[in-house]
């Protein structure tokens, strides 16, 4: 069957509209910490309550089937809907930091209908050269999340409802986008019973299992990375006394690079593999880990700013060739339920090493925070040992 030029643009669209809504608050975190007398923890706190949010929602839908049962477009659209209106309610002048953390969980709910659900719709369709799609699909996760703060930066927003409006439109636009342009894939095989064992036994495999397991080391650096960025940026003293625009900006750069390389990586894995270049991709990343004291302490704000772009290129690229791995080695018949479960579990993993950074951030200076990251990317590379010896999955599509 020949697919339609249309589907893989359309879906990687709707996925960077839908998905700004991730960091829509960590974007303003300044002015609403400002806004509702916050206390500077509430960055750690705002951005656990959008993981816990989505970790809930993961395990509900993995649980549910959901995607696997009903047409995955519907999912995405009902999703991006709800998940718009619960960010609108940031707007409200009476917030406090419990319901700001209430909005933002909920918000995290609905996204678990959109992010693994717009893998499995990709999946329905690409059943071979997934990684290379699947690249597209992360890059636009990647900017999606780091949008808000490019809304930021942008003279021409005059204030921080302006950004919460913008990005909950976009979300809007991106449902409909993906309910109107992208119907069933011809690989989609529905799911006809509710199970709670069905969404685990995936872990059966062993191969699904390395692959689950390498994610989940990925997951305990990444988001702990991207949340203390500006953290990082403003507390640097070469920093001090510059607008906050400008860490905003830089806190897209560094973000939104690693949409890039999400695509450069998908076209990589089509020559030496997906379990290569993921490995690859986690050892540079555990690398910045552990050396990034030495870049830190260094004072010297150009070496800092390069060091965290690359960093930033690593961190992200082999996000989709572990999804292409999982997807590959899980039943056809579950393979929403299996993303959707391993995304829940690596989500569970960031809301700790969120907490972990965002306790530590009081306690030792910020040179050496990053270093209690260093701890996933090693057991990630331990886990993919096994699918590095061997010549790789083989896609049951």
């Amino acid at each position: 069957m020949t697919i339609p030029k249309h589907i893989l643009p359309v879906i990687v669209i709707a996925q960077f509209c839908c998905t700004s809504l991730w960091f829509a608050g960590n974007g303003v975190m300044s002015d609403l910490i400002r806004e509702f007398d916050l206390q500077p923890e509430a960055l750690g706190h705002l951005t656990s309550a959008v993981q816990f949010g989505f970790i809930s929602g993961t395990l509900i839908f993995a649980v549910l089937t959901v995607a696997d049962r009903i047409s995955p477009s519907k999912v995405f659209l009902w999703c991006a809907i709800a998940g718009a209106v619960c960010n609108l309610g940031i707007l409200w002048e009476k917030n406090s930091l419990a319901s700001l953390f209430t909005l933002r969980a909920t918000t995290g709910f609905f996204l678990a209908g959109i992010y693994p659900v717009g893998m499995k719709i990709a999946a329905d369709y690409y059943s071979k050269g997934l990684g290379k799609s699947l690249g597209y699909l992360v890059g636009a996760l990647v900017l999606g999340t780091a949008f808000p703060h490019l809304l930021s930066s942008l003279p021409a927003m005059y204030d921080w409802e302006q950004v919460i409006i913008v990005v909950s439109g976009i979300a809007l636009a991106g449902g409909l986008l993906m309910f109107l342009m992208v119907p069933d894939g011809p690989n989609r095989k529905a799911g006809k019973r509710t199970s709670f064992l069905t969404a685990f036994r995936v872990f059966r495999n062993i191969d699904f299992r390395a692959a689950a397991f390498g994610y989940f080391g990925h997951m305990w650096e990444l988001y702990a990375f991207w949340t203390f960025i500006p953290l990082v940026i403003m507390q640097y003293s070469g920093f001090h006394g510059e607008p906050i625009s400008a860490v905003s900006l830089w806190s897209f750069i560094i973000i939104g690079i690693g949409g890039l390389s999400c695509v450069a990586g998908g076209y990589l894995s089509t020559k030496w593999g997906e379990v290569r270049v993921a490995f690859a991709s986690l050892g540079l990343s555990g690398l910045c880990c552990l050396l990034s004291p030495l870049f830190f302490l260094q004072e010297i704000p150009g070496l800092m700013l390069t060091f965290l772009v690359f960093w930033g290129i690593v961190v992200i690229a082999d996000s989709p060739l572990f999804s292409t791995l999982v997807a590959h080695n899980a039943e056809p018949r579950i393979k929403g339920s299996a993303l959707t479960l391993v995304n829940c579990i690596g989500f569970a993993l960031t809301i700790l090493s969120i907490q972990l950074l965002n306790w530590l951030s009081d306690t030792i200076r910020f040179h050496y925070l990053y270093l209690f990251l260093v701890p996933g990317p090693v057991l990630g590379l331990l886990a993919l040992r096994s699918l590095v010896r061997s010549p790789g999955p083989v896609s049951r599509d």
